[in-house]
């Protein structure tokens, strides 16, 4: 079985990092796969050649075909021959359905949609047009895969085809997203934490959808009532000379926040954390939350996509866009023994292993691809 995935871009984003789990996870043993990038290789695409998975680009600038881009598509997807062609995200699902009809041999089209759709007119007019595009086309494919239940029935509200769509959830490595006290405290020491301080981790590049705001804002409030929280954000452009955060944080606790930038080792410098905070005013699956929960880190998370879901009942769920519930939530937690933050952090990771483990997520994509398959027998 052959299966050509078409993704917008590989640099480093949640929908990137899905499909390079899953590729590692085993479905890159278990299949002949191909990864085509309608942009650049970027640095995702770097680690999936390093599983011997050959990355094909087209170089869109912006995701938006050109005659070349075109011609290039032709001839890869007929020197690829796939049995099954895979979308990621809107722009790499429409590449996706052209793809199938340029292939030889009718291979199968499955799309994957890996976006909240909370309200059509917050989207960038570009991105509404492809959108609305996606849904006028979603008859076409033979299978939709949502990664969260919220974003399969807000789609398909919006009028995205009901049949064939099922929701694969993003998986995790426990083998690799481990907690360790050791690898902790070298955090610690690298960015000069007090070594008794109750770390909070913020994850996520910034963006509007982030809300970077409001957690500066409600972590403000933290500070200013426990002296022993330290903040450890982690992110591209997240600075507090960003215009859209300047000024939120006083000059006298400006020493309890660090601000390390993009960073490719999330997973250590969740070690570091005792408690994590996700502040997003839209998703669809967080894989971030879904790290933090494996790497053994309770989490306060607003109630957006299927975080409630995710997280269960070991953490804190707050409704989105306010600092004020988001600091109660933080403070709850706050207010706990180390042992008892310890002790849900085990409860998270336990959460993981037996809804979301990498493994179990990698089979139902195999299933899926395998019945798409026989249908085309």
């Amino acid at each position: 079985m052959k299966i050509l995935h078409v993704i917008t871009g590989l640099n480093t984003g949640g929908a990137e990092r899905a499909l390079l789990n899953i590729l590692s996870g085993g479905l890159a043993r278990s299949s002949n796969s191909v990864v085509l990038s309608l942009q650049d290789e970027g640095r995702i695409g770097l680690q999936i050649e390093g599983l011997g998975v050959p990355v094909y680009t087209l170089g869109m600038p912006g995701g938006l075909p050109g005659p070349k881009a075109l011609k290039r598509l032709f001839q890869t997807v007929r020197d690829i021959k796939p049995d099954i062609i895979q979308g990621w995200m809107y722009h790499g699902n429409l590449a996706a359905s052209l793809a199938g009809w340029l292939a030889p041999g009718s291979p199968a089209v499955s799309w994957n949609v890996r976006h909240s759709l909370y309200d059509i007119q917050a989207e960038k007019p570009l991105t509404r047009h492809v959108i609305k595009a996606n849904s006028i086309l979603s008859r076409l494919p033979q299978s939709i895969i949502y990664n969260s239940h919220l974003s399969r029935s807000q789609h398909e509200a919006f009028g995205f085809n009901r049949c064939d769509a099922s929701v694969i959830p993003n998986g995790f490595d426990l083998n690799y997203l481990v907690p360790s006290q050791e690898g902790g405290q070298s955090i610690r020491c690298e960015f000069a934490l007090p070594a008794d301080s109750i770390v909070v981790g913020h994850v996520a590049r910034f963006h509007p959808l982030k809300d970077h705001a409001s957690f500066l804002r409600a972590a403000v409030q933290v500070a200013q009532r426990r002296p022993d929280v330290s903040f450890l954000l982690v992110g591209r452009e997240v600075s507090p000379d960003n215009p859209a955060l300047e000024g939120i944080i006083p000059f006298h606790l400006q020493e309890r926040f660090t601000f390390v930038g993009e960073r490719h080792d999330v997973h250590r410098l969740m070690q570091a954390m005792d408690i994590f905070c996700l502040s997003s005013t839209s998703e669809a699956f967080p894989n971030v939350l879904g790290e933090a929960m494996s790497t053994g880190v309770p989490s306060v998370t607003t109630d957006v996509g299927d975080s409630a879901d995710i997280i269960g009942d070991t953490g804190v769920v707050v409704p989105p866009s306010s600092s004020a519930l988001l600091a109660e939530g933080l403070l709850s937690l706050i207010g706990m023994s180390a042992q008892e933050r310890r002790k849900l952090g085990v409860s998270a990771r336990r959460r993981i292993k037996e809804r979301y483990s990498l493994v179990a997520v990698v089979r139902q994509y195999e299933k899926l691809y395998e019945e798409l398959v026989r249908r085309e027998i």
